[in-house]
Order: C-alpha cells, then sequence, then structure tokens
C-alpha cells in the first residue's frame, strides 16, 4: 500500500479502492484487521480467511494507519484492537464518523476494564472479543455478524415487528455461554465450552475437568447447564456395575 507503512493486501495484487459507485459481489464482506502487533495480526487475518463470506483487504498497525486505510478500502468491518501505539483504539471510531464512514467495528482487544467495554457499546461496536481467544470464538462472532448484517441489508420495514426482528440478532448470544444461571461466570463457561468443542469423541464430567483443569463438581454443573439449554447432547455409558455414566458432545 502506498505511503502506508504495515499495511498489506491478501493478493499478488494492489488492494483496490471501493467507493460508493464501485461495483462489488454482494455476499462478501470486506475486513480490515488493526493491530500493532503484525504477527497477531497475521494470525486474525488467517482466522478471518477461514470464514466465509470474509474477506481481509488490509491490515493497518496503528491508528492512522487505520483511518487512511477505511479512506482507501471502503471496508464493511473493522477488526481493531485497542492498544494501537499512537492513539487508543476508540479514539480511531470517533475520527471514521466525522470522515462519512459507516462501517461496522468490532473490538478485539486484552483490554477488560468496565469502562473500556462500556465506552465500546457507546461507540456502537458490533461485538467485543477478549484476548486470547481461539479461532472457534472469533468464528462464532463473524458468523453471528454476517446474519445480522444480512437481516439489516434485506429488512424493509413495515411496523414495529420488522424493527425487533432487526434489533433482536444483536442480543444473541456467541456462543452457549451467552446466558447464564446465578453463580456461574462466563469465563468458566467458556472454558468449558472450549473443551467440549476441541474434545474427539464424547467426555464424562471427569474427563471434562480435568481437561480445563477444574472441580468435576464445577464441571459437572456447566455440563448440565448446556444441556438443559440444548447446546450439549447427553449419552449414557453402562459400565459392568453401578450407575451409567453421562457423557457429553457439543452439538456442532
Amino acid at each position: 500500500m502506498k505511503g502506508m507503512k504495515g499495511m498489506k493486501n491478501t493478493s499478488g495484487t494492489p488492494d483496490t479502492p471501493r467507493g460508493p459507485g464501485t461495483s462489488v459481489a454482494t455476499d462478501t464482506i470486506d475486513v480490515l484487521v488493526v493491530d500493532d502487533d503484525f504477527m497477531v495480526a497475521r494470525v486474525h487475518r488467517t482466522f478471518v480467511e477461514r470464514v466465509e463470506p470474509f474477506r481481509v483487504v488490509g491490515v493497518a498497525n496503528t491508528g492512522e494507519q487505520a483511518a487512511h486505510a477505511v479512506d482507501e478500502l471502503h471496508p464493511d468491518l473493522v477488526l481493531l484492537d485497542l492498544y494501537l501505539p499512537d492513539v487508543f483504539g476508540l479514539d480511531v471510531i470517533p475520527r471514521l464518523r466525522t470522515s462519512g464512514h459507516d462501517c461496522d467495528v468490532m473490538v478485539i482487544s486484552a483490554a477488560r476494564e468496565a469502562d473500556t467495554v462500556r465506552g465500546a457499546v457507546r461507540h456502537g461496536v458490533v461485538d467485543y472479543l477478549l484476548k486470547p481467544f481461539e479461532f472457534e470464538d472469533l468464528r462464532a462472532r463473524l458468523e453471528r455478524y454476517a446474519v445480522q448484517r444480512g437481516r439489516l441489508l434485506a429488512t424493509v420495514v413495515h411496523g414495529q415487528a420488522d424493527v425487533d426482528r432487526v434489533l433482536a440478532g444483536a442480543t444473541v448470544p456467541a456462543s452457549a455461554a451467552g446466558t447464564l444461571p446465578k453463580g456461574m461466570s462466563v469465563e468458566t463457561a467458556e472454558l468449558i465450552e472450549r473443551t467440549l468443542r476441541t474434545a474427539e469423541g464424547t467426555l464424562s464430567a471427569a474427563e471434562c475437568a480435568t481437561l480445563a483443569g477444574i472441580s468435576r463438581v464445577s464441571a459437572r454443573r456447566y455440563l448440565e447447564h448446556f444441556h438443559t439449554v440444548g447446546s450439549a447432547d447427553v449419552t449414557l455409558r453402562y459400565g459392568a456395575a453401578g450407575r451409567p455414566e453421562r457423557r457429553y458432545r457439543f452439538q456442532r
């Protein structure tokens, strides 16, 4: 990318700026990845490109580069890190809006402060994913975003019911850990979910607890919750004696 150190495209040909009058495939969602660590940015780009219909059109390593990249590339979605070397990531969003860009923004950051999360919500981000994360975590959010975006683009509002259907998409949990009973933590639920998703075959509560590094009682409680909400299947394994063993598999 000319005049933009750190900017990269995803093919051997230069990135082509996409203005309002440029014709593009309607099923492709163009993404700009913004992260100060070029290795992390490379991983994020690889993750995104594994999810249809997303396409990475550029990578930026600073807030200034991000603003210029949006000017040139007109992405549909910006994956925005917050700890940038020149500005705090959220400060990039007002600059984009002032310049007339309506691209969506998904925060991907290690920033866990409640004020930061609230600030991101006030700036209208479509999602907020904490580092570190697995590919499945990002894929679930990208897929949810694609569905919501498609719903927004296709919606014709005849009344309140149409508005409610559109807004409802923004509150659908990205994972089984989205809504939890009192006393359960999102962090532990996501840990159990990842353990179950990546397992080969089924897991017992004891096996899941060992893999996740938590107590068997805690693992069983989360596994049963996932089963109750329909996110996990349960089968029974009968031994020579005693009660049958409950084994869990995450629904894919």
